[in-house]
């Protein structure tokens, strides 16, 4: 406890130093609420506002989780396909990397015509915005398995299918976690997005409608938690990421 303490601390005191630094600048230089609120006016405005906020805050978690739960699967199966075919190695590869040229927030109105203003356009605009480094990541991870180990156990008679569970898939885990990670993370600017193009519900709703009003408190109050909440998908997956790597490398030290 006094290590995780200590490794968080630097974290805690910054944040400490921001939180003042933000409520002594807006009350110094007087900046009008609707550009800047105060830090105390926006925690009061999530205290007033609880029960709409913890509504709206658990409809984009859910488009988040749910977007972010495919882009998991398909871009997982993609990586594999990716891997085990050459021919999807020289064409669908290139063709993942080259939809990244196209900006995502001009394919998100897209979205909204195919699957209208319900759920399915905001998990569609979530899944562009995760699948790319999921899939790219994965991929990765597959090719950067280590050769002389699929040499040796070729060489002990293992067939394709112990080859790929054994050696194939652990050497892409770090790799499917690190995408893993870094689509959480951006998972929810993909809600949010979603819900700027077209929904009633949601904290990217929410900011919208108070941006409209001028109600600046409300406003950074929400994004404030969209904020909490990428952070928070980011460490579940780390602490999974975790979990299953040190039961690999405990299951590995057993069998040596």
């Amino acid at each position: 406890m006094r290590r995780s303490f200590a490794d968080s601390l630097p974290v805690l005191v910054f944040l400490f130093l921001s939180a003042a630094g933000w409520e002594i600048g807006t009350t110094i230089f007087d900046i009008p609420h609707y550009i800047i609120p105060k830090l105390s006016d926006v925690m009061v405005s999530i205290g007033d506002n609880g029960r709409l906020l913890g509504k709206h805050f658990a409809i984009t978690l859910g488009e988040a989780l749910l977007g972010l739960g495919i882009s998991a699967v398909v871009g997982t199966l993609a990586a594999v396909w990716i891997e085990s075919s050459g021919l999807a190695k020289k064409t669908i590869y290139p063709l993942i990397v080259a939809s990244q040229t196209i900006p995502i927030i001009a394919l998100s109105p897209i979205m909204v015509m195919w699957f209208g203003y319900e759920l399915g356009s905001k998990v569609a605009v979530v899944i562009l915005f995760t699948f790319f480094p999921i899939a790219v990541n994965t991929a990765d991870g597959f090719r950067s398995a280590d050769p002389d180990i699929g040499e040796w156990m070729r060489t002990v008679g293992a067939n394709k299918r112990q080859l790929f569970l054994k050696w194939k898939i652990p050497s892409a885990l770090p790799g499917f976690f690190t995408g893993l990670k870094m689509a959480a993370a951006i998972s929810v600017g993909g809600a949010t997005l979603g819900e700027w193009l077209g929904g009633e519900s949601g904290l990217g709703m929410y900011t919208k409608r108070s941006s409209n009003m001028l109600r600046g408190e409300a406003v950074f109050s929400g994004v404030l938690l969209l904020s909490v909440m990428g952070i928070a998908l980011f460490l579940a997956v780390q602490w999974a990421e975790r979990a299953v790597l040190a039961h690999r490398r405990s299951q590995k030290n057993k069998r040596f």
